[in-house]
């Protein structure tokens, strides 16, 4: 595992959970055999872990530490990228920054552009904690909006609400939050439901932060 100060350790995975299911590791290696049989891959060879992160060594620049992690057990940072000093592989030493035009996002009435987050105690799809730190919630079934954009829409601070977007919807708590206006931001993955399933043209990823939505009452304030 990297942790997100660029170490990189042995992670033992803990205690098996549950009686049957298989290691992602060996899913892909039953893939690859099935698809390719054993070349240009030996899918034996790679259902041990330790050959993994030693293929990983090899093809990885900076990686080369991974190669005597398993029997040392020490911790590593990847090569080239810790920087003591502000120094760019540039042709003037300097970083350099490019423009960028955003596309513009023209809402219908009502509409909210929504955008999907994780939590602090989340890690990718896992959610270990209903609690997030970062934003002050102690639960996840909510729909944070600008205080205007709830006082528009006569929304009271937890009260019930319908999210809807193209495909689907959600009922949900809507809470005052410091965001933009015409904006709204739930919890991945719980609201991928309402996210559609059309991609971006250039990194080919579904829009999880910018997904049209309304936000609607469904029950009087309390």
């Amino acid at each position: 595992q990297e942790s997100m100060f660029n170490f990189v350790r042995v992670s033992d995975g803990g205690p098996p959970r549950h009686e049957g299911p298989r290691s992602e590791v060996d899913i892909v290696c039953d893939l690859g055999a099935s698809l390719q049989g054993e070349r240009p891959m030996d899918w034996t060879l790679m259902r041990d872990h330790a050959e993994v992160r030693g293929m990983i060594g090899s093809v990885i620049p900076g990686y080369g530490g991974i190669h005597s992690v398993d029997p040392s057990r020490k911790e590593f940072t990847i090569d080239g990228r810790v920087f003591h000093e502000p120094s760019f592989p540039t042709d003037t030493g300097r970083a350099k920054f490019h423009p960028f035009s955003i596309r513009e996002h023209r809402l219908g009435p009502n509409e909210l552009m929504l955008m999907t987050v994780r939590s602090e105690g989340q890690f990718n799809t896992v959610v270990y904690e209903e609690e997030d730190l970062y934003r002050g919630q102690e639960r996840r079934d909510v729909v944070l909006m600008n205080i205007e954009d709830m006082q528009a829409r006569g929304i009271e601070p937890d009260q019930e609400v319908e999210v809807t977007s193209e495909i689907d919807s959600m009922q949900v708590r809507a809470r005052p939050f410091d965001i933009a206006r015409r904006c709204a931001c739930m919890y991945f993955p719980e609201a991928n439901r309402l996210v559609p399933r059309t991609i971006d043209g250039a990194s080919k990823t579904p829009a999880f932060k910018a997904v049209r939505v309304l936000v609607e009452t469904i029950s009087p304030a309390s």
